[in-house]
């Protein structure tokens, strides 16, 4: 690897960062430096460092681009690409903090966008329902930044929530949410409870009125709740201004009483043989 190398990489990777940083990105131009950033970094072999020939500023460099591609990948909604994003950042966070740089231990300076990115993760797991995996990626941040560091304590109290069932503190919450990638993962995280609202009320009622719904559902105008109505396949009765829920247990199940009462008699005398 020449310096010329990493200086070129570090200028692209500056053009990226100005470009992602308009105020209307061209996100195709965004996606070609990208691409050009990965394939030069691989090349110098900074993503995969080989023991003491590890050259901090390349992993630097490597991480950093990895963030910006990661912000990127939000932006653009490829929630794939994100996880892909998050799995290799993770190993610069936590595998990479103590390197040997020319015979001596070095630290790596931690990042600035280590715990935005990990709050934005953690967010993403539970917009998913992927408690499990939220749980686990707690477990390696350090204890203090779970009440202490406003990004992860807002992941933290959103599934203190949810497992509340207290939807409407996640719902007030998303006003103080601040940055565009935040806001696609909250976003999504209400449409999942929205759902959820959706399949409980279903079981609970034949019907509701439709303002009513649309406080239950957190949705603001009747364009939402008509939109999501017809998405849940509901009947709309705009004369009486009504949700009629749509009745999917049309087959009712008759259970077997005579036949359960003669095995349930059967059962009785044959212990009464054992005593």
């Amino acid at each position: 690897m020449t310096m010329s190398n990493l200086q070129q990489l570090s200028s692209i990777r500056d053009a990226l960062k100005a470009e992602l940083n308009n105020s209307q990105p061209n996100m195709s131009k965004c996606a070609q430096m990208l691409t050009q950033l990965k394939i030069g970094l691989t090349e110098i072999g900074a993503y995969i460092p080989q023991g003491e020939q590890v050259d901090q500023n390349a992993l630097l460099l490597a991480r950093d681009v990895l963030e910006t591609g990661a912000y990127y990948s939000v932006r653009v909604k490829d929630i794939a690409a994100f996880e892909r994003y998050i799995s290799q950042l993770n190993t610069f966070y936590f595998d990479y903090a103590l390197i040997i740089v020319s015979n001596t231990r070095s630290i790596l300076p931690q990042s600035e966008q280590m715990y935005p990115l990990t709050g934005l993760n953690l967010l993403r797991l539970l917009s998913q329902n992927r408690l499990s995996e939220f749980h686990t990626a707690l477990e390696v941040i350090d204890p203090e930044q779970l009440h202490n560091n406003p990004y992860i304590k807002q992941a933290v109290d959103l599934e203190q929530f949810l497992m509340e069932g207290s939807y409407n503190k996640v719902w007030r919450n998303r006003s103080k949410v601040k940055g565009e990638e935040f806001l696609v993962f909250y976003n999504i995280l209400i449409d999942t409870i929205r759902h959820e609202i959706a399949n409980c009320s279903e079981k609970a009622y034949d019907a509701l009125p439709i303002q009513d719904a649309a406080t239950l559902l957190f949705m603001k105008n009747m364009e939402e709740v008509l939109n999501f109505a017809q998405e849940r396949n509901w009947r709309v009765n705009p004369a009486e201004q009504k949700i009629y829920f749509a009745n999917t247990d049309d087959e009712v199940t008759e259970i077997p009483q005579e036949q359960i009462i003669k095995q349930t008699l059967a059962y009785a005398r044959e212990l009464e043989r054992i005593v």
